[in-house]
């Protein structure tokens, strides 16, 4: 919760200090005077719907994603396998300095296990039955734990922030730089009534779309940063040598993922993307390497 209240006054005073910068520098007459947009109106209407667009999506992320792979809650273990896992996580999550997180099982040939929810105390770990079926007992408790690491480090959350920031200023930018060009292109026209026609529209959705690739490279890098550091959570609380061998088991079986794009950047083993800047996951190899190193 904490990181949330720091996450909006953030925004707020993002959203001041541009205010503050466009009224000193004459932007906002500027923009109002060729193009009709009152830019702290537009920055505060994009930070409604840009960062709570995402908060919505986090805090809705354990029910999407248990209905998305058709994951199967354990409320109570009642196999040893399950008293295992259940065991397991409890005994990770207290080392962690965590609350107890629902534990799930969803059928599904790929190796991969993901973690999400709106809180460290509040989350959900949900495990393949293919990765369950592939490795041995210590490499999913190395697993769990890089699970566990993501829910303790509020990595759901801070991804969550980043892409609310993200989104307000794509928002924010296509549709001011979407009014300019408008404008431009009608000379000195009049909009009849302040409106925009279809030429607005359409260049509000490309510069959103290319705006939004570029914003996509900075969630990614920061996704594949955190990575690094649930590996080494991981490593600590499931040990060292069980981390690398199940990530060497991930690479022996690598492979299209089942996960669905939501829960995509929190799994364990997607590398997903057409190229290194747009990948969720660095490459298998370089978390190894990382590991062994020591990192």
């Amino acid at each position: 919760m904490l990181r949330i209240v720091l996450f909006v006054l953030t925004n707020l005073a993002i959203m001041l200090v541009l205010s503050v910068v466009a009224h000193l520098f004459g932007l906002d007459r500027w923009a109002y005077a060729h193009s009709g947009i009152n830019l702290a109106g537009m920055l505060a209407f994009c930070a409604v719907f840009g960062v709570g667009g995402s908060l919505i999506s986090l805090l809705m992320s354990k029910t999407i994603a248990k209905m998305s792979v058709g994951a199967q809650v354990i409320e109570q273990p009642r196999t040893t396998d399950e008293k295992w896992l259940f065991d397991t996580v409890a005994q990770h999550a207290r080392n962690a300095g965590i609350g107890m997180p629902e534990i799930a099982v969803y059928d599904a040939p790929d190796l991969n296990a993901f973690a999400t929810g709106a809180s460290r105390n509040h989350a959900l770990v949900a495990v393949s039955t293919g990765l369950l079926g592939s490795m041995n007992r210590n490499e999913v408790s190395a697993v769990l734990g890089h699970e566990i690491t993501h829910v303790a480090n509020g990595d759901m959350v801070t991804l969550a922030l980043i892409q609310g920031v993200l989104n307000t200023f794509v928002m924010f930018l296509a549709r001011v730089l979407g009014s300019l060009i408008d404008g431009a292109l009608q000379g000195d026209r009049d909009r009849e009534g302040g409106g925009y026609g279809i030429g607005y529209f359409i260049i509000t959705m490309v510069l959103q779309l290319v705006l939004g690739v570029l914003a996509t490279l900075i969630v990614m890098w920061f996704s594949r940063w955190r990575e690094f550091r649930a590996d080494a959570g991981g490593a600590r609380l499931g040990g060292r040598a069980n981390m690398i061998s199940a990530l060497q088991t991930l690479t022996r079986n690598a492979g299209e993922t089942s996960l669905p794009k939501a829960v995509q950047a929190f799994g364990i083993s997607g590398e997903g993307g057409i190229a290194r800047l747009f990948m969720s996951h660095p490459p298998i190899a370089e978390r190894i390497a990382a590991l062994q190193n020591g990192s």
